[in-house]
């Protein structure tokens, strides 16, 4: 969230760097109304001192003016609440500024591909898509998913499911031990503040599965993403710099409801309400954000050359990034399918954003307390794995080679045949 006193030193400024991000907000009514609430309270200021100093004079023939002035201080007040509440729901639904490397554009045709790594696959046969391959192994079942469901679900089984978890696995090992994350397992469950806290809420509302729970308590969402728990970890805190950076990866399913995308991906796993995904998420001091987000970057992408994945690198423009980030970097995995690269993974430096919204501090060694820089990022997004190397490791009869790093965490079964 924006701070708005920062906001106020230079409004023109805020309003063009706002403006790559090709949202619809009225900036003039944030600044009205801004105006209006400073001029409330200049008038409450005046009206209370004025009481106040009638009070010590403790006459009698100004009791009726007193009075009246308490009643004005009542207007104020309450018409100042609704300016107020205005004010935020402004402030709430405004997106992060991009960071000035950013690539200025509208959607994903204006992201910029940085580089390509690894060798795509050249079959000398028609490239089964993961749905084709699934099903034929009789290891992929939507059909029973949408009687037991819904549709955009699906039962992964038998060596497809001890490959899923062999995955999540993998990269779990791999981010702890190499890279350096504390493994948390947390609930899956998210309060409304902590959701805010990360910016799903109140703009993201339609896309979140809220839980209605018995005993009134406040609002519950499952999580769409482990992103909001972790980075919840520090809500409301004032941190010692020298424990920074604090990183923290958990292995979590996620729940979406995809409000916007209806029509897209309906065949396969590409784009399911559950789905699985280990994330990484980063605490640091607010100047290291843009090298942290290197590193992060840098965690996911080992993942895929491990397992000898072709992959590209984009950088997101202004317009396509996400809600609460400055700066974006997407990975995408070549599915030989389809012809063409999908996203497997997304690491966003958020700068203070989060932090400001979630009030995490910390003491700098000016014993300055300051917001803290948050960083999100998945490494990877176990499903979109599962298809990546279901397609990428076919064979013509429709069995899968295992990747070697992962033939440890599968009794080193070396191939998924038809049984």
């Amino acid at each position: 969230m924006h701070n708005l006193k920062e906001i106020r030193k230079d409004f023109e400024n805020f309003k063009k760097a706002l403006k790559k991000r090709s949202v619809d907000i009225d900036l003039n009514n944030l600044e009205k109304l801004d105006k209006q609430n400073r001029e409330c309270i200049l008038k409450r200021e005046t009206l209370e001192k004025e009481k106040k100093d009638i009070s010590k004079l403790k006459d009698k023939s100004l009791f009726d003016r007193s009075k009246k002035i308490s009643q004005s201080i009542e207007e104020i007040i309450g018409k100042q609440k609704k300016i107020k509440d205005d004010l935020e729901k402004i402030l709430f639904n405004l997106p992060n500024i991009p960071h000035k490397d950013v690539p200025i554009g509208k959607d994903e045709n204006d992201n910029v591909e940085i580089e390509r790594f690894g060798q795509i696959p050249n079959f000398d046969f028609k490239a089964k898509s993961h749905y084709e391959l699934g099903e034929k192994l009789g290891m992929l079942d939507f059909d029973l998913a949408t009687k037991t469901t819904g549709s955009r679900f699906v039962f992964v089984k038998d060596k497809l499911a001890l490959l899923e978890r062999a995955i999540s696995n993998f990269m779990l090992d791999t981010h702890v031990s190499k890279n350096g994350y504390q493994e948390i397992s947390p609930p899956l469950l998210a309060s409304e503040n902590s959701m805010f806290g990360t910016g799903q809420l109140p703009k993201f509302e339609n896309d979140q599965f809220e839980v209605k729970l018995d005993d009134g308590s406040n609002r519950k969402f499952l999580i769409p993403t482990a992103e909001v728990i972790l980075t919840n970890i520090v809500k409301d805190q004032i941190l010692n710099e020298k424990d920074l950076p604090l990183r923290f990866v958990a292995s979590t399913p996620c729940f979406r409801k995809e409000a916007g995308s209806y029509g897209k991906d309906t065949k396969g796993m590409i784009r399911q309400h559950q789905f699985y995904k280990v994330e990484l998420v980063s605490i640091v001091d607010q100047s290291k954000c843009l090298d942290e987000l290197e590193r992060m970057t840098n965690c996911a992408t080992d993942i895929l050359d491990l397992l000898n994945l072709p992959y590209r690198k984009m950088i997101l423009c202004s317009g396509d990034m996400g809600f609460s980030s400055e700066k974006t970097y997407d990975i995408e995995v070549w599915l030989p399918s389809e012809n063409k690269f999908r996203e497997i993974s997304s690491c966003s430096s958020c700068s203070t954003f989060q932090s400001v919204r979630m009030k995490t501090r910390y003491k700098n060694q000016k014993k300055e307390i300051i917001y803290a820089g948050t960083l999100n990022g998945s490494g990877l997004a176990v499903g979109r794995t599962l298809i990546a190397i279901l397609e990428n490791y076919q064979q013509i009869d429709g069995s899968i080679t295992i990747p070697k790093v992962l033939r440890p965490y599968m009794n080193n079964l070396e191939k998924i045949s038809l049984k």
